[in-house]
C-alpha cells in the first residue's frame, strides 16, 4: 500500500489543476524530467531540477540581473561597501525583507545560511571554501554589524569582485534560520527537512515534492521582490522529450523543458507553440591526454585538430541547431568571452601542420560517452579527422566509465562537456587554465598538461578588482588555451524548451539557474 501512495498524491495534485485540458489560468504547468533531483537544500542541490527551482524559493544578497548576467544587483542587501583591505565586504540589508515563514531576515540568517554550506559541506560547498573558509574558522569570518548590517571577510587573496559573483550563486541563498532550526534532526541543520522543503524568501515556496512525480510550488505574495503573477506552479515529471513534445503541443502543459533537435524540430510551425533555443553556458570539447603519446603531447597535433574539428557542420547540420559553434573556454555572455573563431573545417591545411612536424600515421582512441549527443559528435570527428589522415578509434562507454578513466588518465583523448559551477569567468579558467603543484584535479591536470604560467595568472585574474584588467587577464588566458593546448573546444550548447504562445514573462539566463517563473501570465 505505501508504494501506492505516491502515485495517489500525484494524480490528486494533477486532478487539482485538471492536467488534462487547457491549463488554468493561475497555474503553469512545466513538463520535464525531475529523476536527477537529490536535494532542494541550496547547501546541497547541484542537480539541474533543483538549481532551476532556487530563483523561485530563495534569494541571495545579491543577484545577476537575468537580462544582463554580468550586472550584480541588490537583492536581500540593499548596498554593499568593500573594505579598505580588500579582504571584507559589508552588506546592508534590506529592513522589510521577509521569508515565506513570515520571519524577518536578520543578519543572524545570513551568518547560518553561509556557515551551514561549510559546515555541512556537501558537494557545493567548494565554491565558498575557495575563499579560505572552513568549518573551524568558518564563523570568525560572518559578524553581526547591528541588527541589519553583516560583515563577510576572508583570507585568501581574492578581489571583492570575484566575492561577489561567489555570493550570487545558488549556493549562497539565504534560509530562514529560524525555520530551519525547528526542523533540525540532530545537528543536521536542518537539512533533511530541507531536502524536500523550503524555507526561503522567493517568489514561491514548496507545498508538495513526491519524488519521480511531481514539484508543487505555491506564491510567496509576501516576497521581498513582489507577488508572482501566478499562483501555483506545477513541475510533472515526464522523463521522455517525445511525451513532453506532445503535452507542449496539445496545450497540456505550458512549458516542455530539456527537449532535442527531433522534438524542436517536429514543433516548429505547430500551431500554439514556440520552439526557443537558449544559449547555454556548456561546452563540448576534444580533449587529449598530453602524456599518453609522443604524438598526443606534440602541439603540432593539437593545433592540426582545430582544422579537423567541423564546427559548423557539427552544429548546424548534425545537431540541428542544437548547438552553436564556440572556441573559447568562456561561454559566450560571460565576462571576458573572446567571440572570434579563428579555426574552420580545412583537412588540407591540417595534414600541411603534420607533415612539417613529421607527424604520419596518427591515431588515437576517443573514450566517450554512448549517449547523444556525444557519440553523435564523436562519430562526426572520426570522419572529418579520417579526412586529414588521422585514424580515430571510438570507446565508447556509459557516462561513468569513461569519467573513471579520464581521472585515472587512462585515455588517449575523450569528447566531453563542462557546464560552469557560478557565473564567473573563474570557475572554467581554473578548470581549463590551472594544474597547480598541489594536484587540484583541474582538466587541465586530467589533459597531463603543465602550466605554471597559465597557473598563476590564473590565479592572479581571482586578486584583480579592475574589471577592465580582469577582463584582460581571462581574455589572455583564453587567446593561449585557444592557440595551444590539448583542449579543441567546439560547441556550445543551447537550452532547447517550448512555451505556450500565450504565456508572457518567462526569462531565461545562460546559466542553469538562471531560470525566472515569477513574472509570467498567460
Amino acid at each position: 500500500m505505501k508504494a501506492l501512495v505516491p502515485s495517489l498524491l500525484f494524480l490528486a495534485v494533477a486532478a487539482s489543476v485538471d492536467v488534462q485540458a487547457a491549463t488554468p489560468a493561475n497555474t503553469l504547468v512545466i513538463a520535464q524530467s525531475i529523476d536527477d533531483v537529490v536535494s532542494f537544500d541550496p547547501a546541497q542541490g547541484f542537480e539541474l531540477t533543483t538549481v532551476q527551482s532556487f530563483n523561485s524559493l530563495y534569494q541571495r544578497l545579491i543577484q545577476s540581473d537575468p537580462h544582463n548576467p554580468v550586472d550584480l544587483k541588490p537583492t536581500l542587501a540593499s548596498r554593499w561597501q568593500a573594505g579598505a583591505d580588500n579582504r571584507s565586504l559589508t552588506f546592508s540589508l534590506r529592513p522589510d525583507a521577509k521569508f515565506a515563514s513570515g520571519n524577518p531576515l536578520r543578519p543572524e540568517d545570513v551568518i547560518f545560511s553561509l556557515s551551514r554550506v561549510v559546515k555541512l559541506n556537501l558537494e557545493p560547498s567548494f565554491i565558498l571554501t575557495q575563499l579560505g573558509w572552513n568549518a573551524k574558522n568558518v564563523d570568525q569570518h560572518l559578524t553581526k554589524v547591528d541588527d541589519h548590517t553583516v560583515k563577510i571577510s576572508w583570507d585568501e587573496n581574492v578581489s571583492p569582485a570575484f566575492v561577489l559573483s561567489l555570493l550570487s550563486a545558488p549556493v549562497s541563498s539565504i534560509v530562514d534560520a529560524k525555520e530551519a532550526l525547528a526542523h533540525q534532526q540532530g545537528d543536521d541543520l536542518g537539512h533533511q527537512w530541507l531536502n524536500s522543503h523550503s524555507a526561503g524568501s522567493g517568489p514561491y515556496k514548496i507545498r508538495t515534492y513526491v519524488p519521480h512525480e511531481v514539484v508543487v510550488l505555491d506564491a510567496n505574495p509576501g516576497s521581498p521582490e513582489g507577488a508572482p503573477t501566478l499562483k501555483t506552479i506545477l513541475i510533472k515529471n515526464v522523463p521522455d522529450p517525445a511525451a513532453r513534445r506532445l503535452l507542449i503541443e496539445q496545450g497540456d502543459a505550458d512549458i516542455a523543458r530539456n527537449l532535442g533537435a527531433d522534438q524542436m524540430a517536429a514543433l516548429k510551425g505547430k500551431p500554439g507553440v514556440k520552439p526557443l533555443a537558449i544559449p547555454y553556458a556548456s561546452l563540448y570539447f576534444l580533449q587529449f591526454n598530453a602524456k599518453a603519446s609522443p604524438a598526443l603531447g606534440n602541439p603540432a597535433l593539437w593545433e592540426a585538430a582545430r582544422w579537423l574539428f567541423d564546427y559548423q557542420g557539427i552544429a548546424d547540420d548534425l545537431l540541428k541547431g542544437q548547438f552553436q559553434s564556440h572556441q573559447a573556454f568562456l561561454p559566450d555572455g560571460y565576462l571576458g568571452a573572446l567571440k572570434e573563431q579563428p579555426y574552420s573545417f580545412n583537412p588540407q591545411k591540417a595534414k600541411e601542420i603534420l607533415a612539417k612536424a613529421g607527424l604520419s600515421n596518427v591515431s588515437f582512441r576517443l573514450d566517450v560517452n554512448n549517449q547523444p549527443p556525444y557519440l553523435d559528435i564523436a562519430q562526426a570527428l572520426q570522419a572529418s579527422f579520417a579526412q586529414g589522415g588521422v585514424k580515430v578509434e571510438l570507446v565508447p562507454g556509459i557516462s561513468s566509465q569513461v569519467s573513471t578513466k579520464v581521472k585515472a588518465l587512462n585515455y588517449d583523448a575523450t569528447l566531453t562537456s563542462w557546464g560552469p559551477d557560478y557565473f564567473d569567468p573563474n570557475t572554467n579558467a581554473a578548470a581549463f587554465a590551472y594544474n597547480p603543484e598541489d594536484g587540484s584535479k583541474t582538466l587541465a591536470w586530467r589533459a597531463n598538461w603543465q602550466i605554471p604560467a597559465l597557473s598563476k595568472l590564473t590565479l592572479a585574474a581571482t586578486a584583480e578588482n579592475d574589471t577592465a584588467k580582469r577582463v584582460a587577464d581571462y581574455q589572455q588566458l583564453q587567446k593561449q588555451v585557444q592557440q595551444s593546448s590539448p583542449f579543441v573546444i567546439g560547441l556550445q550548447a543551447r537550452s532547447l524548451i517550448a512555451v505556450r504562445d500565450n504565456l508572457k514573462g518567462y526569462v531565461q539566463g545562460i546559466n542553469p539557474d538562471m531560470v525566472f517563473y515569477s513574472k509570467v501570465s498567460k
